[in-house]
């Protein structure tokens, strides 16, 4: 499986990339290199979640064609 990561802005909003590790910038300038067990879980259940309902989308586009 490919590592990801979490990239967080200023205020600590994550959003998920492909990498290895969490990096945090912004207005403080710290920069994150590793995140922690329940960072990568959270960030896992995200991307689930959006596998989920991309799936949905492709159910309903292929109902359509027929």
């Amino acid at each position: 499986m490919k590592a990801m990561h979490i990239s967080h802005d200023c205020c600590g909003h994550g959003q998920e990339t492909h990498a290895g590790h969490a990096r945090q910038q912004g207005c403080c300038g710290f920069t994150r290199h590793h995140i922690t067990k329940d960072e990568r879980r959270e960030a896992l259940e995200g991307y689930r979640d959006q596998l989920k309902l991309e799936l949905a989308g492709v159910e309903e586009r292929l109902e359509e064609l027929k």
